[in-house]
Order: structure tokens, then sequence, then C-alpha cells
């Protein structure tokens, strides 16, 4: 009896004990610099919209946030490196709807669970990939193009960053909802835009990085895949206005921290995001990028990923795409 009292006093004394130190833990939250791990390569999109909030959210927090870029395999080595990362909020992850939405339906074998390995903590911003074309194509409107791929199937090309990628599955989902077959270029090692522009390829769908040389005049946007038009290309439809009914397509920069990050630091992190973006310049900046920022609470994008990878699975399924064979 004796022995049974002194192990259940010893284990509550313990119990107390530590309760005190986890929540100090969380109130002295940071007390060091935090390592911004981003899981693609430097002047990408998830890239420079995680310097962006890198930077003003290091001042929000009263300490350094130091990006680390560990780029390959379409996200999934940075992501494995932050997945085994501890989880006291010195560790984020700067990833994408490829890497945490998509690769799940293309790779058999990952090393992280993009849901069980993770907690979410907000999406930076949304955007549509713009379909372009050389400026002297003949194709004016995706009406143009869907009509000549229509006449001549496994003709017209399409390029791409890789397979997998949202930009091929913006063609893949072009293809289905329209009822055509077309011939996709990935390319992995360099951009393929330079091809697009010279005409080796008729089109491709590209994200934020496209708009310049849409206005520098050395492609022709045909449409956007974003639900509404971009402030930064006004006079440009939708796919939807261009007639492709049902047509959607939006890629997402997120911030991710390894599973079993302690609330409070969650909140804390979160709502000092939140608040990087809603600042006047920080909004100008993203939406010149045509990214539309976000700020989603944690728990609205454990549920918003949870669908696309849903979404995402159907379209590969139907498509049977496989990137590791």
């Amino acid at each position: 009896m004796h022995r049974k009292e002194f192990l259940r006093s010893t284990l509550a004394a313990m119990a107390a004990l530590a309760l005190p130190r986890i929540s100090a833990a969380a109130g002295a939250w940071p007390d060091r610099p935090i390592n911004y791990v981003v899981a693609f390569p430097p002047g990408s999109n998830t890239d420079v919209l995680g310097r962006i909030v890198a930077q003003h959210l290091g001042d929000a927090l009263h300490t350094s946030v130091v990006v680390d870029n560990r780029p390959g395999a379409t996200g999934m080595i940075g992501s494995a490196y932050v997945a085994k990362a501890p989880p006291d909020g010195y560790t984020l992850l700067g990833a994408s709807i490829a890497s945490h939405a998509i690769n799940p339906s293309l790779f058999r074998n990952m090393q992280y669970d993009p849901v069980r390995s993770f907690q979410p903590v907000t999406i930076i911003g949304m955007n549509g990939n713009t379909l372009v074309v050389r400026q002297d194509s003949p194709y004016k409107s995706v009406a143009d193009l869907i009509a000549d791929a229509r006449k001549r199937p496994g003709t017209v090309s399409f390029a791409s960053s890789g397979i997998g990628t949202t930009q091929h599955l913006s063609g893949v989902l072009l293809e289905q909802l329209a009822g055509i077959k077309m011939v996709h270029v990935p390319y992995s090692s360099r951009s393929a835009l330079p091809d697009v522009i010279g005409g080796q390829v008729d089109f491709m769908f590209e994200g934020p990085t496209v708009i310049s040389h849409v206005k520098g005049g050395k492609l022709r946007a045909l449409a956007v895949t974003s639900p509404k038009r971009l402030d930064s290309l006004p006079d440009v439809p939708t796919m939807m206005e261009a007639g492709v009914a049902g047509y959607q397509v939006q890629a997402w920069q997120a911030i991710f921290a390894p599973a079993g990050l302690p609330p409070a630091i969650l909140d804390k992190l979160y709502h000092a995001i939140a608040d990087v973006l809603k600042q006047p310049k920080v909004l100008a900046q993203l939406r010149d990028m045509g990214v539309e920022p976000s700020g989603i609470t944690p728990r609205d994008f454990a549920q918003f990923q949870q669908t696309e990878i849903h979404r995402w699975a159907e379209v590969v399924g139907k498509a049977g795409i496989k990137a590791d064979g």
C-alpha cells in the first residue's frame, strides 16, 4: 500500500513539474533563430513568397528567420527533412500544392506523410497559372487552341516544369474537360519558357513568373486558371470565361511545422504570419506577382489540404500518371 501511494505521489509530482516547463517554453518562444526550410529552389514561387514572409515574420517575433533552401524531388527532400525535425517551432517548412497535395498520387514511396507528418500553419497565397503562347502564335484564344487540338489529335504540344507539377496538370485537366489529346513536353533541368517563346513548343501554363514576359510582349496570354481574373492581367479571361466549363486550377504556397507543435506556439506563429499578410506592403508585393494572399487558419487549412489531395488524386488517376514508374 505504501509503495502504491509513493508511486502515485511521485507521478503526480512529475506531472505537476512538467506542466510549468511546457507552458514556460511556449511563452518564451522564440528565443533563438527560426530555420525556414524551403523545399524548392531559389527563385521559385515558394522561395520568393517564403522570403517575403520570413523578413517580416522575423521583425514580428523579434528574432531571425533564416531561409534554408533544400530543393529536390518535387519538394520531397526538404519536406522529409522538416518531418523529422523536433516540433519546437524552430524549424518551419515552406511547401506547396505539389509537395503536400499532388505528390501522394504520383509517388508510391514517400519519406513523409503529407498529412500526418506535419502541422498545417497557413497558406501564404494562391495563384492561378497563365496559359501562354508565343507572341506570333496562330492561337488568338483558348477556343482556337482547342479547335486545332481536335483537328490534329496528339499534335499540339504543351510544356511544363516537370511531371506532376501544376503546369503539367493544368494541361491534363484541359485535355480531360475539353476532350482533346495533346503532347506533353516536360522540362526538368531548365526553363521551358525560352522554347515556348521560340515556338519549339506550342504553349504552356505557367505561374506568376510569366507575367513579366506577357507585359514585356514576349508572350501572349490566352487565359488564367484562377476562378477570377488577375489584377496584374485584368484583360485576360479565366479558363471558364474562355469556354472551358468547370476549369479551375490554383497553386498554393504554404507554411507547415513538424507534427506535434505545441498549440501555444502554433497560435502565436499563426497570428504573427496572419498579421504579416495583412501589411499593405506585403499585400502589394503578392498581388503584383499575381498571388492572392490567404492567411487561412490552421484548422481550415487542414480541411482544405484534404480536399486538394482527393481532387488531384482523381485527375492523376484518370490520366494514369506516375512519376516513379
